[in-house]
């Protein structure tokens, strides 16, 4: 079993590079194969510029075998050689952008089985804001205004991205609809990465990790980690 790194929002700069670092090293270290799913910004074409921007960013970070896949939509990731590079890839990320049209992309696609394979083989896979939202079991789309069942490979939480700016407005629209949820707030520039196990996760980047549940608000900055099975359990 792999990693899971889930991001605020704003990757590609600043305060983003603790966590995207930490990511690296958990893959393997700088050789280690890198793929990015640029999808979720195709449909205000803005995926050859997000993957562009990925590409650079992780080598500029050291990483010397990263490249920007062309998954675009639901025929790209079925294409059996998009499919084939995933499973060898050892750190995957997810960019933000329209998390519905991501979700729908990639739900029971080839691309998305080897993703699991990759995962299950101990890849990291990573998402930020859209990227990140559409793992869970659910996310928000705010296109609908609508909860949507995610992809569910991350269990229990629910993701507020970019949760320092506009992110936070979405918790009084989602804490009724979402009771046994945890509600995670992510601020841009700031990631979370757990353990193999999915319970115990560490704080890295420039702010902090909200977590709602159950009438409770608690906050988590760089450095700190917490245990959602501890959280479950109140």
């Amino acid at each position: 079993m792999g990693y899971i790194l889930l991001e605020g929002g704003a990757e590609f700069g600043g305060q983003m590079a603790e966590p995207d670092r930490q990511a690296i090293m958990l893959a393997g270290g700088p050789d280690t194969p890198i793929s990015i799913i640029p999808a979720a910004a195709a449909p205000d074409k803005n995926h050859q510029r997000g993957g562009r921007n990925g590409v650079g960013w992780f080598r500029r970070l050291g990483a010397t075998n990263v490249s920007a896949l062309p998954l675009l939509d639901g025929p790209s990731a079925d294409a059996p050689e998009l499919a084939e590079t995933l499973t060898k890839s050892k750190l995957i990320y997810l960019l933000g952008g329209f998390p519905q049209y991501l979700a729908q992309t990639l739900n029971g696609s080839r691309s998305w089985q080897a993703l699991l394979d990759a995962y299950l083989s101990g890849a990291v896979i990573a998402g930020s804001s859209a990227g990140a939202m559409v793992l869970c079991k659910y996310y928000y789309d705010p296109l609908s205004s609508r909860v949507v069942e995610g992809l569910n490979l991350v269990k229990h939480i629910f993701i507020l991205p970019h949760h320092n700016t506009y992110g936070k407005d979405w918790f009084p629209l989602l804490k009724h609809q979402l009771p046994d949820e945890i509600l995670v707030g992510i601020d841009e520039e700031t990631g979370a990465i757990t353990d193999t196990a999915q319970e115990n996760w560490r704080v890295h980047g420039k702010g902090k990790i909200t977590l709602y549940h159950h009438g409770r608000l608690v906050k988590f900055r760089a450095g700190q980690a917490f245990n959602l099975e501890n959280l479950l359990k109140r």
